[in-house]
């Protein structure tokens, strides 16, 4: 088994980088315990792309091309949430697959996937906060929009600044929430299908309605396939949280082996139960109004009394979730691009308790300028803001793919033993090369039509793509300022915090003295 020094000043591509073990006193506190990691890892996806968003993917591409849809993004998500679990237990950085990028890949590339993903969470922050005014107002009509957002920063924001074990108690709280929704949700339809709850024997009727269970053919069910994206964006949380997680060669794999009973029983599932017990040519399925969707249908179909008003309480904490999620994954980006010096340096900074107070202040920040460009020119800059976010989480994914499979090459081209990785992904190398493939090919062809109508949308296109040359031109110039290089195998650096080192050490030992151990 081979050490390397936490402490260690690196060289790569004529750029001199710390390694995370070099600055004494400003490292994050490792404070989330197992059951946080886990809860984070199972409920991080539940949100409007289930409660809201899967109604629109059934009534466009029928129950069978959404299902399509969704078991085909499902199976590529799992296979890039085991490929970054296997480097987040070796390595556990908040830097993630930013770092990832930087070490095993090129540092531009790191910096890209590091802006890229801040970017798209701190405007994600803003949809939040706009999203929070429209649920607040199914109850309060007349209420002002500025004070639902104002009060949601605030909650948000008091939730990162208090200590990471308070962002991490309240995600597993509104996970938790989440969580038991789905589960009831499912138990209710599965009564309804079987006519045990009064009703009538449902079955299989209503997959054949229409023109049956494919509706509009594979171009239909392509269009699904970014949504589906969408839906499962939010499930690579656990890598970032990693670098503060007490005990991640434990936690991690717990966490990840969660992640595909998660797909087939909260997404999967809860498809198959829409489309039995509502016919995808129900109009309302397409509609975005907490009122009409699904999951709604479906309660107040089986005469849950106030099925809306329930519903729209779990948005609400669904929102708050991915509000809080997103201000933590960017601020922490923010953070470990800065002490990497590809961020303005006082943004690297971290208080008494651990919590790096200015990255987050600044993220807040960004996040609440965005929400505000909302307001002005019908919204135009912030439509745009969106646009150029849309498709970040697959080029985070394509980034976790290709890192991963270049971190098990250099790993085993320097002669380390792969019985030393705390935790190893399955079906390596088909798992990360089937992720990479999938990824490019969706964001290629999410909005195909705008080429293939005899004149190209420009306008279509640009609002579709805007993301990917933006990504392109930053690791680009990047690359040619800093004149970086691909990292060569044998350079790849494994180095990794001094508490890991020790507690790594530490089992050695253990293990060493159980006579266990043999090389």
């Amino acid at each position: 088994m081979s050490n390397h020094a936490a402490e260690t000043t690196i060289t790569v591509n004529n750029e001199t980088k710390n390694s995370p073990g070099s600055q004494p006193g400003q490292q994050l506190k490792r404070n989330l315990k197992s059951r946080h990691l886990t809860m984070i890892a199972l409920g991080g996806t539940i949100g409007t792309g289930l409660f809201l968003a899967s109604g629109t993917a059934i009534h466009t591409a029928g129950p069978g091309g959404a299902l399509l849809a969704y078991g085909a993004i499902g199976f590529m998500v799992y296979f890039v949430m085991v490929s970054l679990a296997e480097m987040s237990a070796y390595m556990p950085v908040a830097g993630s697959f930013s770092t990832y990028g930087s070490r095993f890949v090129d540092p531009a590339l790191g910096f890209a996937l590091g802006w890229n993903y801040w970017y798209n969470w701190a405007i994600t922050i803003a949809s939040e906060l706009a999203a929070v005014t429209l649920i607040m107002k199914f109850w309060f009509p007349e209420s002002p929009s500025i004070l639902w957002s104002g009060l949601c920063l605030v909650l948000i924001f008091m939730l990162n600044y208090l200590s990471v074990k308070g962002f991490g108690e309240s995600e597993y709280w509104f996970s938790m929430i989440k969580v038991v929704t789905v589960i009831v949700f499912l138990i209710v339809g599965v009564l309804m299908i079987f006519g045990i709850m009064g009703g009538e024997y449902i079955g299989f009727k209503n997959f054949n309605v229409g023109e049956g269970p494919f509706n509009g053919g594979f171009m239909t069910i392509l269009g699904i396939f970014m949504a589906a994206g969408y839906s499962f964006q939010g499930t690579e949380l656990f890598g970032v949280a990693a670098g503060e997680t007490d005990n991640p060669s434990k936690s991690i794999p717990k966490a990840v082996r969660s992640v595909f009973w998660r797909i087939l029983l909260f997404y999967i599932f809860a498809i198959f139960i829409i489309s039995l017990i509502i016919p995808y040519t129900t109009e309302s399925l397409a509609s975005n109004d907490v009122t009409v969707s699904p999951f709604t249908l479906v309660f107040d179909q089986a005469g849950v009394a106030f099925a809306a008003s329930v519903m729209n309480a779990i948005i609400l904490t669904s929102v708050l979730s991915a509000g809080s999620s997103g201000l933590y994954a960017s601020t922490r980006m923010l953070w470990d691009l800065a002490r990497e010096g590809k961020a303005p340096r006082f943004l690297g900074k971290l208080d008494k308790r651990g919590v790096p107070v200015r990255a987050l202040v600044a993220t807040s920040l960004v996040g609440c300028l965005a929400f505000l460009a909302s307001f002005f020119g019908d919204g135009a800059v912030y439509i745009w803001l969106l646009n150029a976010s849309g498709m970040s989480g697959f080029i985070a994914w394509v980034g976790i793919s290709l890192s991963h499979y270049r971190f098990r090459r250099a790993y085993v081209a320097q002669g380390r033993s792969l019985d030393d990785l705390p935790y190893r992904a399955k079906w390596f190398p088909f798992g990360p090369l089937f992720a990479l493939a999938l990824c490019i090919f969706v964001i290629l062809g999410q909005n195909y039509s705008a080429f293939t109508n005899g004149n190209i949308d420009w306008n279509g296109a640009l609002i579709s793509y805007i993301g990917l040359p933006l990504f392109i031109a930053v690791w680009l110039v990047y690359k040619f300022t800093k004149k970086t290089k691909v990292v060569p195998l044998e350079q790849c650096d494994f180095s990794v915090d001094k508490d890991i080192e020790e507690q790594r050490n530490e089992k050695l030992k253990l293990t060493v003295k159980k006579g266990g151990y043999n090389k």
